[in-house]
């Protein structure tokens, strides 16, 4: 969003009017031209600072996505953790198993060969 666009007609007209009312000097001891250029410089100063802040929240709204996003991929991935660590709890099980009957298959063969 460019503010500085939208708002370029307006301290021209606050210029005109002021400079109908008065060519002298302010309280201050400043032309009303000199304090019209305060009021551009400060204009455009704030005009940048809002202009800067828009820039700042569309970022961290870009981070609170990417945010989002780990989160999810996190979830995810823990998920699919559990379940590999499931399995492989499950095939050291499978493992024990088979190697405990290997055992009992190898000693019935020695009892058998020994007779």
């Amino acid at each position: 969003m460019n503010i500085v666009a939208k708002s370029d007609k307006w301290p021209d007209v606050l210029i005109r009017a002021l400079r109908g009312v008065s060519k002298g000097m302010t309280p201050s001891g400043k032309t009303v031209d000199a304090a019209l250029a305060q009021l551009r410089q400060a204009l455009s100063t704030l005009e940048s600072a809002v202009d800067g802040r828009f820039e700042r929240e569309r970022a961290q709204s870009d981070i609170e996505g990417e945010v989002r996003r780990v989160h999810a991929d996190r979830s995810r991935l823990a998920q699919e953790l559990d379940q590999a660590e499931f399995r492989a709890n499950r095939l050291e099980e499978v493992n024990r198993e088979v190697s405990r009957r290997l055992v009992t298959a190898m000693e019935t063969i020695r009892a058998v060969l020994d007779r």
